[in-house]
C-alpha cells in the first residue's frame, strides 16, 4: 500500500515535471526524484526535445548514491530503446535502486506495463500509485494517447453579465489576469482562434513574459479556408483529432468558436477570467458561462477559484 510519503513525493515529481512543459514535446513531460531516508538525493525532468528522459537525468545526477534508494517518477518508465538512448526501464534495472514508485500508467503500447515488468525482473520493488497530481500533469499526453486528440482548455475573459467585448478602448481584465494568461500560454503546444478574432483583433498569441518568450505556442485558425503565413488551418472542431503531436490546445477565440468546441463536446477545461464590469449592449455574450449558470451544471465542476487583482479566475473541469 502506498504511504503518505509516497503520495507526497509523487506530487513533488508531478510539480517538477512542469519544468519540461511544453519543451519536452513530442515526449511527455515527466518528473523523477531519487530519495533516501526522506532526503532528496537527485532529481530530473524531461529535457527539451524529449531527451534525456527524467529518470535518466535523475539517475545520472545520483550516481552510486542511487543504490538502495527509492525513485519516484510521475509516469511509468519507458521500455523501448531509441536512437537517442536506452530505455529508462533498463537504466533503472542496472541502477541498484531498492524501490520505484510510479504515479501513472503509460498507455503507450511500447511501454504499457512492460516498463514495470522489466524493473521487477531486475529484483527492484515497484509500487504503482493512482496519483491524481501525476495524471493532471500528463493530461495532454494521456488524452493524445487514449483518445487521439489534444487536451483542450477553453480560455475566455467575461464581464459580469457574460459578455466578451470590453468597453470601447479598454481591456476587459487587468494586468495581473493578462499575465496569468501568458503564463498558461507558455504551457500549451498550440492556441486556436476563429476567423472573426483574427480579423478583428489581429492577435499575436505569443508569450510576453520575461524569460519564457521562447515557449510561444503554435497558432491555429478555425477556418474552412486558408490560414495566413505563420498559422495552421483547422477546418472544423472535429479536426483536432488530426493535429499531429499536439498534446495541449488552448482555445482563445470568441463566442462562436467557444460554442463550436463546447457543442462538439471537445472542451476538457474552462478557464474563465471574470471582470467586475457590466458591459451590456449587443456584443457577443455567453450567458450560459456565468457563475450562476454553471453552478447547477451536471457537466462542469468548479476545480479552482482565485483572485487576480480586481478580476477572478474560475477553473472548471469536466464533471
Amino acid at each position: 500500500m502506498p504511504t503518505d510519503a509516497d503520495r507526497r513525493w509523487l506530487a513533488a515529481a508531478a510539480r517538477l515535471a512542469a519544468r519540461g512543459v511544453p519543451l519536452a514535446r513530442p515526449n511527455p513531460a515527466v518528473g523523477a526524484i531519487v530519495v533516501r531516508d526522506d532526503i532528496v538525493i537527485a532529481r530530473g525532468w524531461t529535457q527539451p526535445g524529449g531527451r534525456p528522459h527524467a529518470e535518466a537525468v535523475a539517475l545520472a545526477a545520483a550516481g552510486d548514491a542511487a543504490r538502495g534508494a527509492a525513485l519516484y517518477v510521475s509516469l511509468e518508465p519507458c521500455a523501448h530503446q531509441s536512437e537517442r538512448g536506452p530505455s529508462c526501464a533498463d537504466l533503472i534495472a542496472a541502477s541498484g535502486l531498492a524501490r520505484v514508485v510510479i504515479g501513472c500508467h503509460d498507455p503507450d503500447p511500447r511501454t504499457a506495463g512492460q516498463g514495470v515488468s522489466r524493473i521487477r525482473a531486475a529484483g527492484i520493488a515497484v509500487s504503482e500509485v493512482d496519483c491524481a497530481e501525476c495524471a493532471a500533469s500528463l493530461a495532454g499526453y494521456l488524452m493524445l494517447r487514449r483518445q487521439g486528440r489534444p487536451h483542450v482548455t477553453l480560455k475566455l475573459a467575461l464581464s459580469a453579465d457574460g459578455r466578451l467585448a470590453p468597453p470601447q478602448g479598454q481591456w476587459l481584465t487587468g494586468e495581473i489576469a493578462r499575465a496569468h494568461v501568458h503564463a498558461w500560454r507558455a504551457r500549451m503546444d498550440a492556441i486556436l482562434v476563429g476567423s472573426g478574432t483574427l480579423s478583428t483583433d489581429s492577435p499575436r498569441l505569443d508569450v510576453r513574459l520575461p524569460g519564457i518568450a521562447d515557449r510561444s505556442p503554435q497558432r491555429w485558425l478555425l477556418t474552412r479556408g486558408d490560414a495566413p503565413p505563420g498559422w495552421q488551418a483547422l477546418p472544423s472542431p472535429e479536426a483536432i483529432f488530426d493535429m499531429g503531436g499536439v498534446q495541449t490546445l488552448m482555445v482563445e477565440g470568441g463566442a462562436e468558436t467557444a460554442r463550436a468546441l463546447l457543442d462538439a463536446g471537445l472542451v476538457d477545461r474552462m478557464m474563465l477570467y471574470r471582470a467586475p464590469l457590466t458591459v451590456g449592449g449587443q456584443g457577443p455574450a455567453l450567458p450560459e458561462l456565468t457563475a450562476d449558470a454553471l453552478a447547477g451544471s451536471p457537466h462542469w465542476r468548479l476545480a479552482d477559484r482565485r483572485a487576480l487583482g480586481n478580476d477572478r479566475l474560475d477553473v472548471y473541469e469536466q464533471g
